[in-house]
């Protein structure tokens, strides 16, 4: 089985970081790269009713870069009845495929745990005026 490289997606992290095991087979160099590169992609998502990134909001779950550069995405929406449910993880794919260096992207929908503001960085709650 390959490593998986896990980007850190807590919404207050101050810095952009991947955990990565030490017989990872990505350079850390260019792990590091590709971890500000993908973010930045998925920051260019937004959800249609916010004005606000996908990443800020907390939607972002999980992604994982694997030693072939494939990456995997656990999200979710501020709403399962989202009426973009259907379209949004296909923005995430497009964004991400977009990344120099990516292999295949693969994006799950997931609704556990469920989506709460506290997810939301202070970027997102300054910019929806949730302070």
């Amino acid at each position: 089985m390959e490593n998986a490289n896990t980007i850190d997606t807590a919404a207050d992290s101050t810095e952009l970081k991947a955990d990565v095991p030490s017989a990872s087979a990505i350079p850390t160099a260019e792990l590091e790269q590709l971890t500000t590169d993908i973010i930045s992609a998925i920051k260019t998502v937004y959800d249609p009713e916010i004005p606000c990134d996908i990443y800020e909001l907390g939607l972002i779950y999980k992604v994982d870069i694997e030693d072939d550069r494939s990456i995997n995405i656990d999200m979710t929406l501020t709403a399962p009845g989202c009426p973009v449910a259907g379209e949004m993880p296909g923005w995430v794919e497009n964004a991400v495929a977009s990344v120099a260096g990516v292999g295949p992207v693969n994006v799950d929908m997931v609704f556990d745990p469920p989506w709460t503001p506290d997810r939301m960085s202070d970027e997102a709650k300054v910019a929806l005026n949730w302070y």
